[in-house]
């Protein structure tokens, strides 16, 4: 069946045990599971024998279950210990009934096996049995919903001063507990991936308007019956252990078996072949005769390159589905982690309970196992197992299961739809949506449905910031942290940029870093640009920023003033309204690599001014929204006057021999006689739409959070400038349409491509910055990996017709990772290709190879380009690539 994938950077996953409303409740059961030491068992499980009811114990081992009057037969069990049934009887009215129980680690005894063939260990046969029903368990479930309950807690351990010695960390970042959480969902499942998520009630501690960020994903989550795990906290992802290429990843070994309510049970030992592969190492157990997983409880270290992630420890424990059917679902999930970032240590955990599952399988039931279960023997009596390749002879006949999982999904998706309550209701994309009112719950609910009761560091923390938030959300308060955080440092004055805030008051000012605020130009000498940034909320949610700039040239004398602005009309969905007013000096290609900085650099140490400008006065008006999930519009209009700029200053820092500036003025194949226009005038509009098919978004009260597809983001822009009117002196038309995606391919990494296709047609009347304009580099330096960078900046900008095409594949280490001396730096491979063409430029292609990753941040990437089958230069280019 599918299984559910917790987030650990914020929050893993959603699971409950308990319903939200209910028949009056007899009693409590309470106590302590513990091993024969007085340990106790974190996060055990515990069940009532027959139902789909269960809790799970907190971090001390402690656990409580709500049960209305009765008696009950009551499981108790923890990964790698024998399991433990117990008898209960709950008496009516609220009364509590104390039940410590100590499990026994569980004996698996490994008798005595006899192997055929070439097979080192029993495991190996065992595990080519799970491969070869792993396709069957991953789809037995057609569809399902269940009831959630999760807690979370991330606590850090130590709190550096600093980010890199340089960024100052905010007062209210300490040690201890940062992150707390509980939350109660509704969830659904059909497949092959479709997840649908109501969040009913949520608590944060210290916040009693937040909202948790819990959320469940399916098909790229934690699922070991997957072939390859998809976990966002890597970009490799992670080979299963029965996956079916798995034994070029893991060796294996049978550590015993165990009969468990007439099962067997086979606890195998995972360990990784190269310990830098993406695997994982610990331990799995395999029930005998249907070869499903009965729990997982695996590792992930540093060695399996990991950034920032010390240790990362999963248990999942299955059992059967209520119901007739022979499938199994997740009972239990648990995931720790400790990590160390940035100076930043911690550690934190997810523990997360399913109940209430209301499954449709597959099939009425399961197809007959290849091996019948194996029956109980002596203990010093030898077993005959099959080797690999016997056991690859009887590959079960699965040639029905596609079939009959579209038949059920479908008869499950007629169902939800005329379920006229629940989590059918959601929208279609709408993976997620958190009700309004799911923060409103107070402490008296929580204490009545909490399955898993919280330690004494949990009950403390919820004490001590809950009855403190009102002081922490008053004016003075704020406003002591907002003076320790408003301190200027030197990393926020030349890296970050400086932020001054008032909290409470719900304001901000941002000032740009002093390479952004001072530069150089052989247009301007050097450039004066003080930007800040002044940004306001609302009560609503919603936002307004202004953004005005006074930018002063010293060469030139001139001073250009302007004002951008932004306003969120809507709380929730997207709705911006764009102003842009004054004078601004820009750069022919507003997309250019070329930042102030880099050219700044160029101009001043090697004597090359790459920047070519053009003043523009006037003004435009915007407005982006989101009419319809996937579809986000732009539709713009602007009036400028343009003007010709000269070079006014040739100083410079170092000298380079027969070298002298070039005047400022761009040099293009399709303009032979020239690109300077003098002044013009431009009425234009534009209109921009870009579709995402099959988009997957979240709704919460504070807005809506769009999660992207698999499919390709398809995209088109019609610019129109309009002759006559204002003395606007342009007349033409771009047609452009694009495509984006961005495409796994498993361990061999992961594709990013983008295509662009366009027209002016008819006999367009234009200046040159009206062109379309390709974004190039003559420089070492590159500001963004995924444009040309061989290209000269302006030489095949066209007024005429154009393919644009650019390519990049990120091997995530599939090919380093496997050399011993490198493997250890975490360096990645990256291979690319940019293509263009145009009437002028021919075809113009350019192949690069490089190595990102570098120190975390950097890359490096060699590049040779061909123009018209010719030869047409090679470069180096280092940019941040992470």
């Amino acid at each position: 069946m599918p299984l559910l994938y917790l987030r650990p950077a914020v929050v893993f996953l959603l699971l409950l045990s308990t319903l939200l409303a209910g028949p009056a409740w007899g009693g409590v059961v309470r106590g302590r599971l513990s091993d024969p030491k007085g340990e106790g068992l974190a996060f055990a499980n515990v069940a009532v024998r027959g139902t789909t009811t269960s809790t799970a114990a907190n971090e001390q081992g402690n656990y409580q279950l709500r049960l209305a009057a009765g008696t009950y037969e009551l499981v108790f069990q923890y990964v790698g210990y024998r399991p433990s049934l117990q008898t209960v009887r709950v008496a009516g009215g609220d009364t509590a009934t104390v039940l410590n129980v100590t499990l026994q680690p569980e004996n698996y005894q490994l008798r005595e096996v006899v192997v055929r063939g070439s097979d080192k260990d029993p495991a190996y046969a065992i595990i080519q049995q799970a491969m070869q029903w792993r396709r069957y368990h991953e789809r037995e479930v057609a569809a399902f919903k269940a009831r959630t309950y999760v807690k979370t807690l991330a606590r850090f351990s130590d709190v550096p001063g600093k980010i890199l010695g340089l960024v100052k960390v905010g007062p209210d970042i300490k040690p201890g507990i940062f992150y707390l959480s509980e939350s109660v969902s509704e969830l659904s499942f059909r497949q092959p991936n479709v997840v649908q998520e109501r969040m009913i009630s949520s608590r944060v501690s210290g916040d009693a308007r937040g909202m948790s960020f819990n959320r469940v994903g399916a098909g790229e989550g934690l699922n070991f019956y997957q072939n390859l795990l998809k976990a966002r906290f890597s970009e490799r992802g992670f080979v299963s252990p029965i996956a079916s290429n798995a034994f070029l990843f893991y060796r294996y070994e049978l550590e015993g078996s165990s009969q468990r309510d007439g099962l067997l049970i086979h606890k195998i030992k995972v360990t990784p072949r190269r310990s830098a592969d993406p695997v994982f190492a610990g331990h799995i157990y395999v029930v005998d005769g249907t070869w499903r997983l009965q729990s997982v409880s695996l590792d992930l270290s540093k060695s399996a390159q990991i950034d920032y992630v010390d240790r990362l420890h999963i248990e999942q424990l299955f059992v059967p589905a209520p119901g007739p059917s022979d499938v199994w679902v997740m009972q239990s999930q648990r995931i720790t982690v400790n990590f160390t970032a940035f100076g930043f240590k911690g550690s934190g955990y997810t523990t997360a309970v399913l109940s209430n599952y209301r499954v449709t399988p597959t099939f009425p039931n399961r197809p007959a196992p290849t091996l019948a279960p194996t029956p109980p023997v002596a203990d010093d009596a030898p077993v005959t197992r099959e080797t690999v390749a016997d056991v690859k002879r009887q590959r079960p006949d699965l040639s029905g299961l596609s079939r009959a999982v579209r038949r059920q999904t479908k008869q499950a998706e007629q169902a939800s739809a005329r379920d006229t309550s629940g989590v059918g209701r959601l929208r279609k994309g709408e993976v997620m949506l958190v009700e309004k009112a799911a923060n409103e719950r107070d402490t008296a609910y929580w204490a009545t449905i909490r399955p898993t009761p919280l330690t004494d560091e949990e009950q403390l923390d919820y004490r001590v910031k809950d009855s403190t938030e009102v002081i922490r959300k008053s004016r003075p308060y704020q406003d002591s942290l907002d003076r320790k955080r408003n301190e200027l440092g030197v990393g926020e004055l030349l890296l970050t940029g400086y932020t001054y805030s008032r909290t409470f008051e719900k304001r901000s000012w941002y000032v740009a870093p002093v390479f952004n605020i001072l530069n150089y130009n052989t247009v301007e000498g050097v450039v004066l640009n003080p930007e800040a940034t002044f940004t306001q909320r609302t009560e609503d949610r919603r936002t307004w920023s202004v953004t005005p700039s006074l930018r002063y040239g010293f060469s030139s004398e001139r001073l250009s003033p302007s004002v951008t602005a932004s306003w969120q009309r809507d709380p929730v969905r997207l709705s911006r309204l764009l102003v842009r007013v004054g004078r601004t000096v820009e750069n022919f290609d507003r997309s250019s690599q070329l930042t102030p900085f880099i050219n700044s650099y160029y101009t001043l140490l090697e004597n090359r001014n790459y920047a070519k400008l053009y003043r523009r006065d006037g003004a435009a008006l915007g407005y982006q929204w989101e009419p319809l999930n996937g579809l986000t519009l732009l539709a713009r209009a602007s009036y400028d006057v343009r003007h010709e700029l000269q070079n006014t200053t040739t100083k410079l820092l170092r000298d380079a021999p027969d070298r002298a500036f070039t005047p400022n003025e761009p040099v293009a194949a399709e303009l032979p006689g020239g690109t300077g226009f003098g002044s013009s005038r431009a009425l234009s509009t534009e209109l921009t739409a870009s579709f995402q098919p099959g988009q997957k978004y979240i709704t919460r009260p504070t807005g809506k959070f769009n999660l992207g597809s698999k499919l390709p983001t398809f995209s088109f822009t019609w610019r129109q400038g309009i002759g006559s009117v204002l003395s606007s002196d342009v007349r033409y038309t771009l047609l452009e349409a694009g495509l984006r995606q961005s495409v796994s391919f498993g361990l061999l990494g992961t594709s990013n491509y983008r295509v662009a296709a366009g027209f002016f047609p008819g006999s367009p009347q234009l200046s040159f910055m009206d062109f379309r304009h390709f974004s190039g580099n003559r420089t070492y330096l590159a500001a963004d990996f995924s444009q040309f960078q061989l290209l000269d900046y302006y030489r095949f900008s066209t007024a005429d017709r154009f393919v644009e095409a650019h390519y990049n594949h990120h091997f995530n280490g599939f090919l380093l990772n496997k050399i011993p001396l490198l493997r250890h730096l975490k360096w990645q491979e990256v291979a690319s290709l940019n293509y263009l063409t145009t009437p002028a430029a021919g075809h113009y292609l350019e192949l690069g190879a490089g190595i990102e990753h570098i120190f975390k941040v950097m890359r490096v990437d060699f590049y040779t380009s061909l123009q018209s089958g010719r030869r047409a230069g090679t470069g180096i280019r280092v940019g941040l690539g992470i």
